[in-house]
């Protein structure tokens, strides 16, 4: 794809919807995989939540928070349910996409190919890609990605969730600094054209680098996303 269609696919524009300004993509189909669609505006002489569309009086909906999965401009006016859910995500978007688009190396195989490659593996720009790049270069459509499973050391996994992306965690959480360290991840995705899913295996490396410190963050930031991408896939 040129640079010129890619940035003509990617262009924004400045819209204004009832509950305020949005910046939104050009093209619906190529916005954010982690957006959520505004809830339908219902006139009321009580206040709305901006994020699930609810109607209360000004004292349970009084927060105005940043909602940047539904791409508002400004802060807008939240219940006390949603603002915290929203405050919770705004450190994927403050600290861990910034890890995402930075990308980590890792050992990677891909499909049934019998040796690992040493890749970068980032985030596109918009956010619609994974981009591997070694000796090769791939990219994968997260929209795609039908199943994600965390690897990780230091205790007993637990069983998987019946939600359409699972992970090894049970109940533990995913951190660089706790008991469960992440050490890699597997992914299920349809290829275009492909029959079938194809399996991408990412793997960091076993020194106590620098290089594998990003990679467990990369892995930990990457397991955030999954979680946002069900939630939105499943609106």
């Amino acid at each position: 794809m040129s640079s010129e269609v890619a940035a003509r696919r990617d262009a924004k524009k400045l819209v204004r919807s009832p509950s305020g300004l949005r910046m939104v993509p050009e093209h619906r189909a190529f916005g954010s995989p982690f957006g959520l669609e505004e809830p339908q505006w219902v006139p009321d002489k009580e206040h709305h939540c901006r994020r699930c569309g609810k109607c209360f009086c000004d004292k349970c909906c009084g927060q105005k928070v940043p909602l940047r999965r539904m791409c508002f401009v400004d802060p807008v006016r939240q219940c006390a349910e949603c603002a915290l859910v929203s405050h919770k995500e705004a450190e994927f978007y403050d600290k861990q996409l910034k890890v995402l688009l930075s990308g980590a190396t890792f050992l990677v195989t891909l499909g049934d190919a019998e040796k690992p490659e040493t890749m970068v593996c980032r985030l596109s720009g918009n956010q619609r890609y994974l981009l591997l790049e070694g000796d090769s270069r791939h990219e994968i459509e997260i929209a795609r990605i039908s199943a994600v499973q965390v690897l990780t050391e230091g205790f007993q996994a637990g069983e998987k969730d019946s939600h359409a992306y699972t992970s090894l965690l049970g109940s533990q959480p995913v951190s660089e600094g706790g008991n469960a360290r992440a050490t890699g991840m597997s992914l299920q995705y349809t290829a275009p054209g492909a029959e079938g899913t194809t399996q991408l295996k990412l793997t960091a490396g076993e020194d106590a680098s620098a290089s594998r410190r990003q990679s467990t963050a990369w892995l930990v930031a990457m397991h955030k996303a999954t979680k946002l991408l069900y939630e939105s896939r499943d609106q």
